[in-house]
């Protein structure tokens, strides 16, 4: 399957309320939405949250808590083909995640899932 040129999303910005929009579905595109490099979080009903790999270290704006983590920055969510591609949400999707995320929480800074942590593992050989 080829992937769609537009795919239509939930974006996510810190505290706002999320709303529908059709984004470029490229690198570029990707990049613009979550503003730097990305990474997916899997969630359910074959969902992606695609957020900001580095937004804690780049000390964005704490946004919504996603499991055990809070995501620092802006986030959109798409849906995920059976070839691993990125495509649109279905509107019942959307209406799932809209609500799920319709709180924007006020956090505090000092929560412990707020803080940059790297992850090191050595291998000896």
């Amino acid at each position: 399957m080829k992937n769609e040129n537009t795919i239509k999303v939930l974006k996510i910005e810190p505290g706002k309320m999320p709303y529908e929009k059709e984004m470029v579905n490229d690198l570029e595109g990707i990049q613009a939405e979550v503003e730097g490099m990305f990474e997916c979080v899997y969630l359910d009903n074959n969902c992606i949250a695609v957020v900001n790999e580095e937004g804690k270290l780049n000390g964005m704006e704490l946004n919504r808590r996603i499991g055990n983590d809070i995501i620092a920055g802006p986030f959109f969510i798409c849906g995920d083909s059976d070839d691993g591609e990125f495509i649109s949400l279905t509107d019942e999707q959307m209406e799932v995640f809209a609500s799920e995320f319709k709180d924007a929480p006020v956090f505090s800074g000092d929560e412990p899932e707020a803080q940059p942590r790297m992850i090191v593992t050595s291998f000896n050989y």
